[in-house]
């Protein structure tokens, strides 16, 4: 039995393989390699898809994964510290792009409500494309980078009433009043439903998945969660894509929000690529390059109002020349919320087809711009930061600078810190010697005994799984500088090693194993110091031992140290036979050093100097310390007098210590 469907799928990921490892070579982001699939693939080149509706229902599923992992990225709390950047920069930047593109698409003869609408598209920028370029080049944090974040938040948020108010715009309603009622009161209702979901029903649920430490299971609940969410709104005449934000943001306030991300990633991964494949379909080449100068002409045009609209706002917010100028290289583009957009106003006769081919083209074309003018950035921004300015504009700006330095200093970000992944006894002393050196820790664990244990006691922890690359980039461990990893399965230590290393070159890896076998595994995955609980048990053991016969201590760390040198190879190969004490040269023969505590009052010895009690002369024996209370009388002379309750460190023959000991204990 044949599947059509299968062989559509098997072309286009197939086609996008190669593709997306041309693009690597060359630095674009892979988003693109789907859309170029597409446009191959599509009716208006080669004509590869037969089940276009299916590949459409599979690109419905990407968009479902992808609001709900914004959702849960677009943490309530975390929006509400940078809220004044969210809503004044996002406000303005998107606001602004709507009225002037409204304005302008007026002018060039479009009906209100389309001209509206591509102020819409035009105001969204590519959030997948921007801030995977910023973290392969470290600057999410920076101040172009929080700015450009923040201004893609509120985009991302915004979508969701955009999608809303399309039929609104299509006119598909007689009474737009009525019709706006009823749309809030279906959000309100939806709303209070998701509110008592989330409050009584999801916690729970989620904490008996957690109990059963059974990560299918825990998947499975995820993703029936999200799509039943989705089910919900689209049931009362609200979108798919909607409820899967809600279903996002209610999990995004739960301990479990990293590892749902990082087990709907991957689903995600692969749905949307079919999303950006449909996409690319649809771009009639034949159309592009009839008209290939206008479109060229329409995205200087729309790239110019863009950038023009973010310097604004970006200068409205009091930030430097510099900051303004990297911004701008950044949000120019059309994102992929605009082409998920584009599609809903297609489905609603809002957006003409010939308008839709020069919307997808100017999409196209302006992504594919940004990794080079991103890339680029910093040596543009040097050239224009030098034009020469007049002096009253440029004391302005360095005012605005000076501002920002400040507010720049005195925020906290996870920097130079220790990451502990395992919150087992070992882990659990860790945390507390960080905590005591007041050095700066995360912790992660999948075991939800341990974490809620950990979330007791106050400590920063992150309930995941450290294997997955969300959870580690989450604990920021790019910007750490020491990783241990203190768990006891050997399987998953192997490939949390691996994904450290993929992450991070410079962090020192500190691992704890169970048995030297597994020394040399991590240390050639990239671990830097590997420590077996067997051996390192017996090693300070047997230091102490050493101690008791009073090996010198810089002999006994010479002999730690030769052990650890060697993998633990001496206490490993061991040779048998006559048993040869390596330390035999130090031990004194018919010599001991013992403790005698003095009880007993003797009037020949308690009260009087070691010189007068006669102990040297008459037992053959040496003080060496006298411990009196909490103090220890090191400086041993023959004046230094005895006292009852003293306790004597003495070197001597063992036959004459017996004899003084039963003269002085009870």
């Amino acid at each position: 039995m044949e599947i059509p469907i299968l062989k559509d799928i098997v072309v286009v990921l197939g086609l996008s393989i190669f593709i997306i490892l041309l693009f690597q070579k060359i630095k674009v982001p892979s988003l693109l390699g789907f859309l170029l699939a597409g446009i191959i693939a599509g009716p208006y080149a080669f004509n590869l898809i037969s089940s276009q509706h299916e590949v459409e229902l599979l690109s419905e599923i990407g968009i479902i994964f992808l609001l709900f992992i914004i959702g849960i990225e677009l943490s309530l709390k975390g929006l509400a510290s940078i809220k004044n950047t969210i809503l004044i920069g996002g406000g303005m930047q998107v606001g602004g792009t709507i009225l002037f593109t409204s304005l302008i698409s007026t002018f060039l003869g479009l009906p209100i409500n389309t001209a509206v609408f591509l102020g819409f598209l035009f105001s969204l920028s590519s959030t997948a494309i921007v801030l995977k370029l910023f973290q392969e080049k470290g600057e999410v944090t920076s101040p172009h980078g929080r700015v450009s974040v923040a201004i893609l938040i509120f985009q991302d948020i915004i979508v969701v009433p955009m999608m809303l108010l399309t039929p609104l715009l299509a006119g598909k309603s007689d009474n737009i009043l009525e019709t706006l009622g009823i749309l809030l009161l279906k959000i309100l209702g939806v709303g209070l439903v998701i509110y008592l979901l989330a409050i009584y029903v999801v916690p729970r649920i989620f904490k008996m998945v957690i109990k059963t430490k059974n990560r299918e299971l825990f998947i499975l609940t995820t993703i029936v969660f999200c799509f039943g969410v989705a089910w919900l709104t689209s049931s009362v005449g609200l979108s798919l894509a909607l409820g899967a934000f809600f279903a996002g943001l209610i999990i995004s306030e739960s301990d479990y929000s990293h590892q749902a991300t990082a087990n709907v990633l991957p689903f995600r991964e692969i749905f949307i690529s079919f999303f950006f494949i449909s996409v690319g379909s649809l771009l009639n080449l034949n159309f592009f390059f009839e008209n290939i100068l206008l479109i060229l002409l329409l995205v200087v045009g729309v790239i110019l109002l863009k950038m023009i609209i973010l310097a604004i706002t970006v200068l409205s917010l009091r930030y430097p020349a510099r900051t303004i100028f990297m911004t701008v290289f950044a949000l120019f583009q059309v994102g992929e919320f605009s082409l998920l957009l584009s599609t809903v106003g297609v489905q609603n006769d809002i957006l003409p087809v010939n308008v839709y081919q020069y919307f997808l083209a100017i999409s196209i074309i302006t992504m594919g711009l940004t990794p080079f003018l991103i890339n680029y950035s910093d040596r543009i921004t040097y050239f224009l930061v030098r034009i020469p300015l007049p002096a009253r504009v440029k004391q302005r700006l360095n005012n605005v600078r000076q501002i920002h330095r400040q507010e720049t200093v005195s925020s906290e970000e996870l920097k130079d810190h220790l990451v502990i992944i395992g919150y087992g006894i070992n882990g659990q002393n860790i945390a507390k010697a960080a905590k005591y050196a007041k050095i700066p820790y995360v912790i992660t664990d999948l075991d939800p005994e341990s974490f809620q244990m950990a979330k007791k006691k106050g400590e920063p922890i992150v309930y995941g799984d450290a294997s997955n690359p969300v959870i580690l980039k989450h604990l920021h461990v790019q910007e750490s500088r020491v990783i241990v990893i203190a768990i006891s399965d050997p399987e998953a230590t192997k490939k949390i090693i691996n994904c450290v290393r993929v992450l991070t070159q410079t962090a020192t890896l500190i691992v704890r194993t169970r048995y030297v076998r597994e020394i040399e595994d991590n240390i050639r995955l990239g671990a830097d110091e590997v420590i077996p609980e067997e051996f390192e048990t017996s090693i300070e053991i047997f230091s102490r031992v050493l101690r008791k016969y009073l090996i010198p201590h810089n002999e006994i760390q010479e002999f730690i140290n030769q052990i650890r040198s060697s993998d633990y190879e001496m206490l490993t190969t061991l040779k048998e036979g006559p048993h040869t004490p390596a330390y035999q040269h130090l031990h004194i023969p018919n010599k001991e050093i013992v403790t005698l505590s003095v009880q007993r009052r003797n009037n020949n010895i308690v009260g009087k100097s070691i010189e007068q009690s006669g102990i040297g002369k008459n037992y053959g024996v040496t003080v060496l310390t006298i411990k009196r209370g909490a103090n220890y009388i090191t400086n041993i002379n023959n004046t230094t007098v005895i006292e009852q309750g003293d306790l004597l460190y003495l070197f001597g023959n063992p036959t004459n210590i017996n004899q003084l000991n039963q003269l002085i204990s009870l």
